[in-house]
């Protein structure tokens, strides 16, 4: 129902500011990126830490996600033992392996994690609205899906604050400035039309692993830049 649907997704933008944006601090202050007055003044390590503890739970969701739709989904679709996986981000040029990504600059590094979340935000809302009108799919999986979505805007978000709380401190140049759609992002590509055209599975292992080298590559990132705190 509709309204259950308003509440659910009232809740989780409740959670996910709550963890992204403050979570156990007694403080009422609201948090700033450049320490305006009456604002509670994070470090650039605070933000990491932040944005890589969102980006585990938004990976954890993921891998449960897709674990729920192998198990239940798959059988009751014929489609146990067909793998077709073709990504959406296959055109996002990403390093394997922890020590091609440590070989990028960082700003390519903060750009290749900034594209992938872009390529994302679209695709799952519309998952999640497909998932709505199939009986396949319990309310629990969809409001999972709905969350996902979210989680991908507000990470976005975060890492917007990091570069630009990086760039500040001359860390990087201000080259990222502006990139805020998949076309400034990545002009050549498109996208949305290729992740229409993925099936739910590919769709869910696609994110499963894209969520998982963001969550590594923020990592790398927040050791090249603040080494001190956690690496």
């Amino acid at each position: 129902p509709l309204s259950l649907s308003l509440s659910v997704w009232a809740l989780l933008l409740v959670l996910v500011c709550v963890e992204l944006c403050g979570s156990g601090r007694a403080s009422a202050a609201p948090i700033c990126v450049h320490g305006q007055a009456g604002c509670h003044f994070l470090s650039l390590a605070d933000l990491f830490d932040r944005v890589i503890q969102h980006s585990a739970r938004m990976h954890s969701i993921s891998s449960d996600l897709h674990s729920e739709f192998e198990q239940y989904v798959l059988p009751s679709r014929n489609h146990i033992g067909r793998i077709n996986r073709h990504c959406h981000t296959a055109t996002i040029l990403t390093p394997n392996g922890k020590e091609n990504a440590q070989r990028l600059a960082r700003e390519e590094l903060t750009e290749v994690i900034l594209k992938l979340l872009v390529a994302w935000k679209d695709p799952l809302w519309q998952f999640h609205q497909n998932m709505v009108h199939q009986d396949d799919f319990n309310n629990f999986s969809s409001n999972k899906a709905l969350e996902m979505s979210y989680m991908v805007h507000e990470l976005r978000k975060g890492v917007e604050k990091v570069a630009d709380r990086m760039q500040n401190l001359g860390m990087i140049s201000n080259s990222l400035s502006g990139l805020s759609s998949p076309e400034a992002l990545d002009p050549s590509s498109d996208t949305s039309g290729e992740s229409q055209a993925m099936s739910d599975h590919d769709l869910l292992y696609c994110f499963r692993r894209d969520s998982n080298k963001v969550q590594n590559y923020l990592k790398i990132l927040k050791c090249r830049i603040v080494p001190e705190n956690g690496c």
